[in-house]
């Protein structure tokens, strides 16, 4: 089933104002260590849950990488409430979603195809 076009626009609203408040507002240690995003936003049919993919761009490969993002999500829980607090201030809602965070790692697998395909094409000449 389809992203409606109600869940489509409120999950855009809701990650202008999480990325606004990570840009303005948040003052935690554990999420301002690199450079950290909310990729997309998609929200339930009935409206009650929403997953923030965050991206993040870490120069840290491996176990360090995996312990790093696993802070960024941690002070992202932490400052849930601040979040869903903004959301009902800017968003007229009966009930505001309950907050999901996960990290998006489709650049980093978009990175991979491209190695592959060029490693393709230097095969063929």
């Amino acid at each position: 089933m389809g992203k409606g076009y109600r869940q489509g626009r409120l999950g855009e609203e809701i990650r202008k104002i999480i990325s606004e408040m990570l840009l303005r507002e948040i003052k935690d240690p554990r999420l301002s260590n690199g450079l950290i995003s909310l990729s997309d936003v998609e929200v339930t049919s009935d409206g009650s849950y929403a997953t923030c993919f965050v991206t993040y761009i870490s120069t840290k490969k491996g176990e360090e990488a995996a312990s790093e993002e696993e802070e960024i999500l941690e002070g992202l829980r932490s400052a849930k409430g601040l979040f869903k607090k903004e959301i009902g201030r800017q968003i007229k809602l009966r009930h505001i979603p309950e907050l999901i965070f996960k990290m998006d790692h489709s650049m980093d697998y978009g990175r991979h195809i491209d190695e592959v395909i060029a490693k393709l094409g230097k095969k063929d000449e």
